[in-house]
Order: C-alpha cells, then structure tokens, then sequence
C-alpha cells in the first residue's frame, strides 16, 4: 500500500514539475515596430535579443499599385546575423482612404503591386510582408479581403508569410457618439477579422491610440479597454492568430493654436512623445508622476501659464501588465510601436523569446 502511495505521489510531483516546465519554457512572438531614425536604430541594436521580428515601416504604395521604399542596410545584416525575422509593413501614404479605394478596385494595380512584394521578400529574404492598409471605408471590406486573398495566395506559394495591422475594435455596434460612428464606418469596420484570420498567418491588432489627439486626455491603452478587445477579436479567430499590440510613447495634450485655417483656431491637441521627452516636459513643469491603477498606467498634469496639460504615459510598470494579458489569453504575441520610444526597463519585463 505504502509503495502504491508513494508512486502516486510521485507521479504527481512529476505531472507539477512537468507543467512548471512548459509554462517556464513558454514563448511568446515579440514583433517591434520599426521607423528610420537613429533613436529607433539604436533601441534595435542594444535590445536585439529580445526582438523576434523586426517590422520596419518601409514600403508604400499608391493607387497604380506601385511599391517603394527602402530598409536601412544596417537593420536588415544585423537581422540576418541574429537571425530576427523582417516583415516590412507595406502603407498607403497619409492613409489616404480615397487612393486606397482606387487600389482595392483595380485588378491591375493589385497583380502588380503583388508582384513588387513577391520580389522585395525574394530579393531581401524577408520572412513576410505585413499589411497597415489603413483609413479603410467600411464599403471596400470586401475589395480588402480580396487584395489580402490575392497577396497571401502569391507569398504562401513562395513561402513568405503575410499579416495585417488592423485598428482596434472592441464591440459588434459603432459605439455612443458621432465620434465613434466614423471611427467605425472609415477605420473599424472595413476589416473583416474572420476571413483575414482564415487566409494570413496573424493579425497584429492596433490595441492602442484609444485616446488621440482628436479626443479627450486619457489613456493611449488602458487594460479595461484592451481587455474588452482583445475578447472581441477572439470571437473570430484562434488565440495563435493574434498579437496583441502594445504602444511605447506617451501621449501630451496641450493648446494647439492653429493659423493653417482662414481664422486664428485655438484647440485642444496631442502630440505622441518619447519616454524621454515626456519625463523632460515632467521635470520642466515640476509635476508628480501618478498612477492610475484601474488603468495600469502612470500619468502627470500640470499647469502651464493656467492651462492644464496632460501627459499619459507607457512605462516597465504600464508593459508588464499588457504583457501579462498575453499570457491570460494565451495570444500569439505582441507588436509593439516603436522602438526608440520606450522606457528603458521594459527590456527587463520580457524573456528573450528564442
């Protein structure tokens, strides 16, 4: 009997020690975004081995289906040298929604814009190509899904992979105001989620930028809202299909006077700052660092000649707690925006992923 129970209770210490293993081995896709600045170089080559994909915002391309663009030699040797996948994005300048459509709707101006991407990972042993096709009318969700089908067909046949950034969403309606209603109809609901997850390899989905210069201060991603759409996105896909994606600037509001107009226009205005610059307008205006931590984010106001100017911030602390949600949800990874803007001790807050 003693030798029953001892074997049973080793077979359970072994099953523990098993699943500590797994759950310690576990690695999850880092994918960092990438701009051409020697800030954004130098966060690249300091931190490389924490970076699974390198994405560079490279490429654009116009209503004919022209590609160009070009990545800093430099990135793509030392890629290759630490063996860090390249997945350039592929942009429609300014977001332009009109040269967009024009795009979607011209079967030439696809094939050949197809062709360019097929050569450019060819040429440059990218890992892939990812989309951020973006200000896309809620009209052209069927034209998108097809260039998407078209472009995945041609990579996946030369064994290149294809994703798509595609801008947050976390509810089936538009949401309560005239705000959210062209948020809705020209950046949320021209992605059909169900079919792009079924025919790319991942979406990376723009879990930030919930508050903007075009809105009231707050949060660029607070966890009650990236919760609610990460559990909206996974009604239309696996877990393994999504990165969560994760902002590293802080965002600044402040009054903008505006004399682009016919008439002096004072407003309200944002502006995207790097760790660094925000921690130099904090210590200029001698404000108090807060923490919100319902929103798990850290934030300062102060006052400037009467006006109060806010500033929500991205730190270790804000990162940690968005990286845990891809474990709780078991997601594919995260895509983070951008390197060069981060605070330096999120490096600390990750595993190396490979």
């Amino acid at each position: 009997m003693k030798t029953i129970l001892l074997s049973i209770l080793l077979s359970i210490a072994f099953l523990i020690l098993s699943s500590s293993r797994v759950q310690a081995q576990q690695k999850f896709e880092h994918l960092f975004y990438y701009v051409d600045s020697e800030m954004s170089f130098k966060s690249f080559t300091e931190n490389i081995e924490k970076i699974s994909i390198v994405a560079p915002q490279a490429y654009s391309v116009d209503e004919d289906g022209i590609v160009w663009g070009s990545i800093d030699p430099r990135v793509l040797d030392l890629a290759a040298k630490q063996r860090v996948g390249v997945m350039p994005l592929i942009v429609n300048p300014g977001f332009d929604q009109t040269m967009l459509h024009k795009l979607l709707v011209n079967e030439q101006a696809r094939q050949r814009a197809i062709a360019s991407m097929v050569e450019l990972c060819e040429r440059n042993k990218f890992l892939g190509i990812q989309f951020d096709l973006e200000n896309l009318h809620i009209n052209d969700k069927d034209a998108f899904t097809q260039f998407y089908r078209e472009t995945a067909d041609a990579l996946h046949k030369k064994r290149f992979l294809l994703s798509a950034a595609v801008v947050h969403r976390p509810d089936e309606l538009a949401g309560p105001t005239w705000y959210f209603k062209w948020l809705f109809e020209n950046w949320r609901a021209g992605y059909d989620l169900r079919e792009l997850a079924k025919i790319g390899d991942f979406l990376s989905v723009m879990t930030y930028s919930q508050h903007t210069r075009r809105t009231t201060p707050g949060p660029n991603a607070g966890i009650p809202w990236v919760t609610q759409v990460i559990e909206y996105f996974l009604k239309f896909m696996p877990p393994e299909k999504l990165s969560l994606g994760i902002p590293l600037g802080s965002q600044h509001w402040y009054t903008l006077l505006d004399t682009a107009r016919f008439y002096v226009n004072a407003r309200s205005w944002s502006s995207s700052v790097d760790f660094r610059s925000a921690m130099m307008l904090i210590d200029r205006f001698k404000a108090n660092i807060q923490w919100n931590d319902e929103q798990k984010v850290p934030y300062a106001i102060f006052d400037n000649g009467g006006l109060f100017e806010y500033i929500y911030m991205e730190d270790s602390r804000s990162f940690k707690a968005k990286y845990e949600l891809i474990s709780k949800y078991k997601l594919r990874g995260f895509s983070a925006w951008a390197t060069g803007n981060e605070h330096p001790e999120i490096w600390k807050a990750m595993p190396t992923p490979r």
